[in-house]
């Protein structure tokens, strides 16, 4: 699976990376949200894992930038953040996020995640 990693936070995105790569998946890393939707648009990825704070472009502008002009390629996205209020979860959901993960998080829990849609994909 592709997997489109954005996140500004230099620790947090390399232990997702090596996470993610050493269960086999093809990484793509972006720094800030105006890199991630360029990226998006270059790779098509099957999940991005988007943090919400980010410079230039947050995570729930890219979950409507993936929704409004990618409906034909069924991104997924998880929602990887320090930002656990109501209100922000909830807007992320109806923007169209798939899952919330709230920071700090558990590197066993986000795999586990990351597996559903993986074996969502695959049917």
């Amino acid at each position: 699976m592709k997997i489109l990693i954005a996140e500004d936070e230099e620790l947090t995105l390399k232990t997702l990376e090596l996470r993610l790569k050493k269960d086999g998946h093809d990484v793509i890393l972006a720094r800030d949200g105006r890199e991630a939707l360029s990226k998006i648009r270059e790779h098509i990825p099957d999940l991005v894992i988007s943090d919400i704070m980010m410079p230039y472009v947050s995570g729930l502008e890219i979950i409507a930038e993936i929704k409004e002009n990618h409906p034909d390629h069924k991104i997924s996205i998880i929602i990887l953040s320090g930002m656990g209020q109501e209100d922000i979860v909830l807007e992320a959901f109806q923007l169209g996020a798939d899952d919330y993960i709230t920071k700090p998080f558990s590197p066993n829990e986000l795999t586990v995640r990351v597996r559903r849609f993986d074996l969502m994909k695959a049917r």
